[in-house]
């Protein structure tokens, strides 16, 4: 990374750098530069090394670099200048948005250049043959390699610049304004996949600005700048939805306007509302929701009624009916939704959802929610007045749909209203939100509002009639659109009627027979028939056959339904067993292919960053390589014009001169002329030293005698301020006395005046003295009751702490007594155990005592037999006289093996074998040790009582 001493550096080496076309190796100096620690101080000159390096990332379409050189530049001069961030991001996009407008214009240009009528002598044939190959035409190549790079630059421009600027508050007004400069680039050039992925991002920005409140820079949607920054930007996002005709997309930034205004709990202006309504119509209308499209033209008549005061009555007159017409376009019955509860939910949920919306209540409380439905509707529009400000014809229209009973008249009366209303419309002067209104958009709505009516009120007076008679009276629609109509209403229903096609006639009833018989028809003929069968062939014998008939037919309807439905289920099984084949083949056929792909890619970056590596390695040797050929040339330079001035000649004059030798001489002539310098600033030293003393001995007396000058002027001066003094105080002091003479006259008034005024403060005093005391008395009287319940109280609280506690500590002693009962019984049944294991051991012992002594009497009958030099040649040697003491014996009746009693008795290796058997040893001490009574007891010498361990043991087993 290279190093700068100043930034004015970096800027310079930039400009060289691209003045030689090396835009790359400028773009990396002025990058490390930025993200470099040892330039962290803002500068004037930061701000021109971000505008070069934004040049830069835009003529390189470097949008990554742009970003984290933007990241950067935001951390140096957030806290100092952040005026200079704005600047240099809006620099940034002026470039993309120029650059982007140039490619399509080359591209325009392109097109117009190639819009001729002989192709063949404007193409190659290398072009023409690659547009019949590929099927494009000239525009989308053109397109393709100059316009859409540019455009994608542009675009990751705008998301990368709302990126930098989401959470900062000092910034807001230039997210708000990059927020509208996408959504205008979205508008004009109709990139509606780019539209919702903005959408998408500032909806993100949003909740996570929500979400992480305790960020430093966070902007605050309190404040009313901030909100209306938001809101702004919300509504743009709304009108280029609706003007791209993304209505899913415009639905959810109705929703978003709706939840920013609940997270900050306050309602928008009364324009902006009338914007958000009129947007909402469009999409209701768009999704075929006349109810709440005519709640919301109902909205917005009443804001533009109470808010709007430039609102002529011809244009508030359209306003009105056209939502008159919204409410009439309703169908005048509810939908009718399955018996599932999950659907009736969803439509429940969604219903006051949509409610909420229209509402806009930002508190959003069940209790608040109106309900929705077309009879309400109209009487909203009753009692708020809308029909008062509509015109005649829609008036007139609403009493005959709405009241009128014409059952054979009620088209020819509507068709010639529905004529002029289609004719009335157009745009509206002094309502801004709402710039133009089309009556002619309801009139296919009311036409089958129509239809319907005239069936109702036919139904309610026919029986039957003819299709032929049905069709005449409803001029607006053919028969099948009519039996249409009436199939949606039947089943909704709203009519009860049939239509025999073999007839001819059409016949009507009621819909409580109409629900209730043919609902049950099957099983009221079932019961008809059998009673008549009953009443010819009365039941007999065969009553029973029929039952077992009946009941076997039953079972095998059963078994059949379960074997279908089993059939089923393996048929369901396999699919989904095959679908998961498929899937995984495909997904793993996908995994080799990615797999595959990223070797390939890793490969290639590889061998782009090694020769990348290679390349910029040579750069860097050559321009080392070059500067240091310019430095010698410029020390040989330097070193000519010196020898020259002083009249010396030429440096190493017809030798071979390198850098090395150069810098040799150059710091050897450095160090001697320093010399010199030194020389002749200590000469020039002890010079001014000179003079200096000089100066000070000649000044000496001068200055002793202005000195003493000064002194007599300033005693001259005190004198004569002391003496004006004197004279001003004597001249006060005689206007005081005149003064005091004067005032002395009205004494008298001013002490009964001071009498007045105190006594009248002294009554007051008193006053409010008792007023103080009888207060104090009622506090006091007022807390002494208050504590005197509290101490009830507390007294109360602590009785019954204390019972709580008393009745604790019994539960407590209980348990406790229990438990140390249970303690004690189980110490006495322990006790008996280790009494009754103790007295076992204790029988054990005597056993193997008795056993031992019986032993050792049979041992000493057997060992009696044989004569004494046999026994004695048995015995262990003792240790020579001179070892070392022996070690305690162990113990009795514990054996200790051969080698460790050894080195237990002397610390040695035992004897030989050959002085084992020796009997000299033995004479010495006859009687054997107690360290050998184990070897005395079991191995007895002589040929009669010889006897192992192991048969001793043998022998006790099989007693």
């Amino acid at each position: 990374m290279a190093t700068f001493a100043r930034p004015e550096n970096a800027l310079k080496r930039a400009e060289e750098l691209i003045n030689v076309g090396q835009k790359q190796e400028a773009l990396e100096a002025l990058h490390s530069f930025i993200t470099s620690r040892r330039y962290r101080a803002w500068t004037r000159t930061h701000e021109k090394i971000m505008f070069k390096y934004v040049e830069l990332c835009v003529d390189m379409r470097r949008g990554r670099h742009a970003k984290d050189g933007l990241i950067q530049y935001r951390g140096i001069c957030q806290q100092v200048n952040i005026t200079s961030l704005e600047e240099v991001i809006k620099h940034f996009m002026q470039l993309a948005t120029e650059k982007a407008e140039l490619a399509r214009n080359q591209a325009q240009a392109l097109e117009e250049a190639l819009d001729v009528d002989d192709l063949e002598a404007d193409k190659r044939p290398e072009d023409l043959l690659l547009s019949f190959v590929s099927g494009e035409k000239g525009k989308d190549r053109s397109d393709r390699e100059l316009v859409t790079p540019w455009f994608k630059f542009l675009w990751e421009t705008y998301r990368s610049v709302l990126e930098i600027l989401r959470n900062n508050s000092r910034l807001e007004a230039l997210y708000a304004m990059t927020a509208h400069r996408a959504f205008q680039f979205c508008k004009q050039y109709k990139r509606t996949t780019e539209f919702r992925r903005l959408c998408e991002i500032i909806r993100n920005h949003l909740a996570n600005l929500n979400k992480y409140r305790d960020q430093r820079d966070r902007p605050d949607l309190t404040a009313p700048e901030s909100l209306q920054l938001y809101l702004d930007t919300r509504f743009e996002q709304l009108k280029v939805a609706t003007e791209l005709e993304l209505w899913q997309e415009a639905f959810r930034s109705i929703e978003d306007i709706h939840g920013l205004m609940c997270m900050v709990k306050k309602t928008p202006k009364s324009s902006l509302m009338v914007v958000y309504y009129s947007k909402l119509s469009e999409i209701f209308w768009m999704s075929s929701n006349h109810l709440y499209h005519a709640y919301a033209w109902l909205k917005l008549f009443s804001l533009q009624k109470s808010f709007n005061k430039n609102l002529n009555h011809k244009d508030l007159q359209m306003i009105a009916s056209s939502a008159v017409l919204a409410a009439l376009s309703v169908t005048p019955y509810d939908r009718s939704y399955g018996a599932s509860h999950l659907e009736l939910g969803n439509e429940k949920g969604r219903s006051l959802k949509v409610a909420d919306l229209i509402a806009f209540d930002v508190e959003s409380k069940p209790e608040n929610r109106e309900v929705l439905s077309r009879s309400s509707l109209l009487l909203d529009l009753v009692a708020k007045g809308v029909m008062n400000c509509v015109t005649q014809e829609v008036k007139d229209l609403y009493h005959i749909l709405e009241h009128e009973f014409l059952p054979l008249h009620l088209a020819l009366q509507v068709q010639p209203l529905l004529t002029k209303v289609s004719k009335t419309g157009g745009k509206l002067a002094s309502a801004s939100s709402v710039p133009e209104v089309q009556l002619s958009q309801y009139v296919p709505s009311l036409e089958k509002l129509a239809a319907l009516r005239l069936l109702q009120r036919v139904s309610q007076v026919y029986q039957t009639m003819t299709i032929e008679n049905l069709s005449k009276i409803i001029p607006f629609f053919d028969f099948p659109m009519v039996e249409k109509i009436s199939v949606d209403a039947v089943k909704n229903n709203f009519l009860a009627m049939k239509v025999d096609y073999r007839k001819g006639a059409i016949f009507f009833g009621n819909k409580s027979l109409e629900s209730e018989g043919l609902q049950d028809h099957l099983s009221t003929l079932a019961e008809s028939l059998s009673k008549s069968r009953v009443m010819i062939y009365p039941p007999g014998k065969r009553s029973p056959k029929l039952g077992e008939t009946l009941s076997e037919l039953v079972e095998v309807v059963e078994k059949e339904h379960k074997r279908l439905l089993a059939r089923k289920s393996i048929i369901e099984k396999r699919k989904e067993e095959q679908e998961r084949q498929l899937l995984e083949m495909e997904r793993e056929e996908e995994a080799k292919r990615l797999k595959i792909q990223k070797i390939t890619e890793e490969a290639e970056q590889k061998r782009l960053a090694t020769e990348f590596e290679q390349m910029k390695h040579q750069r860097i040797r050559r321009e080392i390589e070059e500067r240091e050929l310019e430095e010698a040339q410029a020390l040989l330079q330097e070193a000519e014009k010196r020898s020259k001035k002083k009249g010396k000649k030429p440096v190493l004059e017809g030798e071979k001169i390198t850098k090395q030798t150069l810098m040799d001489l150059a710091l050897s002539e450095q160090l001697r002329e320093k010399q010199e310098m030194e020389k002749k600033l200590q000469k020039l030293a002890k010079t001014m030293d000179y003079l200096e003393r000089a100066k000070r001995e000649e000044a000496a007396p001068l200055i002793e005698a202005a000195f003493q000058k000064r002194l007599e002027d300033e005693k001259d001066h005190h004198e004569r301020e002391q003496q004006r003094e004197i004279e001003v105080s004597r001249q006060r002091h005689a206007g005081d006395l005149e003064e005091k003479r004067r005032l002395g006259r009205i004494l008298d008034n001013k002490n009964i005046f001071q009498e007045r005024v105190l006594n009248r403060r002294s009554a007051e005093h008193d006053r409010l003295r008792q007023e103080r005391e009888q207060m104090i008395t009622n506090i006091i009287q007022a807390r002494k009751e208050e504590r005197e319940a509290k101490r009830k109280m507390i007294y109360f609280l602590r009785t019954e702490e204390e019972r709580q506690r008393r009745l604790r500590e019994e539960e407590e002693a209980r348990k406790l007594e229990e438990m140390e009962r249970r303690k004690k019984e189980e110490a006495e049944r322990k006790a008996k155990l280790d009494e009754i294991a103790e007295k076992q051991r204790q029988r054990e012992r005597e056993l193997e005592e008795k056993e031992r002594q019986r032993r050792e009497e049979i041992l000493g009958r057997s060992a009696a037999v044989p004569p004494r030099t046999d026994i004695s040649a048995t015995h262990p040697v003792e240790a020579p006289p001179t070892a070392a003491a022996p070690a305690p014996a162990p113990a009795a009746g514990k054996y200790v093996p051969r080698f460790k009693r050894g080195a237990a008795e002397g610390g040695q290796a035992p004897p030989p074998a050959t002085d084992r058997w020796s009997s000299a040893s033995r004479m010495d001490d006859p009687t054997p040790q107690q360290g050998d009574r184990w070897r005395d007891d079991r191995r007895p010498a002589g040929p009669g009582g010889a006897r192992t361990w192991q048969s001793s043991r043998e022998q006790e087993r099989r007693r």
